[in-house]
């Protein structure tokens, strides 16, 4: 895998061992061609992976960027690929909705990428909306299965569907914050 755009275009990032499904270079391009500038923008990768989403992010100007990921064969792998990222970053090793739950922060994306037989994903939209962690113009992006674009609707919690791209079998929904 490769970094698509921003400062460290083209630089290589590596796959942890074990069950990973990185982001294609086609759906993270465009995803960042979406969200336009993100320079000074805090960025949140759940799920990180590899933390593939949260370089691009970081490459492209997002400032600072977090990273949640649960599985501790990971983090090594993770650290070597954060190795060059000069922004500001930080990795946390645990549950995502422990995360989403706890933490005292706000961001303006939150993006999750939870693994695809993950059920009840819908649920860490409703954690986000519950827990205010996305900023009040902030938005939720979450990549899911295009089969399961079906079981989401345009309203979860104080969260309003503005958005949805597909990409092969997958499909990302984008969500914003309803100004109370």
């Amino acid at each position: 895998m490769r970094i698509t755009g921003g400062k460290y275009l083209r630089r290589q990032i590596i796959c942890p061992p074990g069950i990973i499904r990185p982001a294609m270079d086609m759906m993270r391009e465009s995803l960042f061609s979406i969200l336009g500038d993100i320079e000074g923008v805090s960025f949140l990768d759940l799920f990180s992976g590899s933390g593939c989403v949260a370089i691009e992010a970081a490459s492209r100007g997002a400032e600072p960027v977090h990273l949640v990921e649960m599985d501790r064969g990971k983090k090594e792998t993770i650290e070597k690929n954060l190795s060059f990222v000069t922004e500001s970053h930080r990795l946390f090793m645990m549950d995502a909705f422990r995360f989403i739950s706890s933490t005292p922060y706000k961001y303006s994306v939150v993006y999750a990428d939870p693994p695809f037989p993950m059920e009840n994903k819908i649920r860490l939209a409703e954690e986000c909306s519950r827990s205010r962690i996305i900023k009040e113009k902030g938005m939720f992006i979450i990549h899911l299965p295009a089969e399961e674009r079906k079981l989401w609707p345009d309203d979860v919690e104080n969260l309003h569907l503005t958005d949805e791209r597909k990409y092969g079998r997958s499909v990302l929904l984008f969500y914003r914050p309803v100004e109370e």
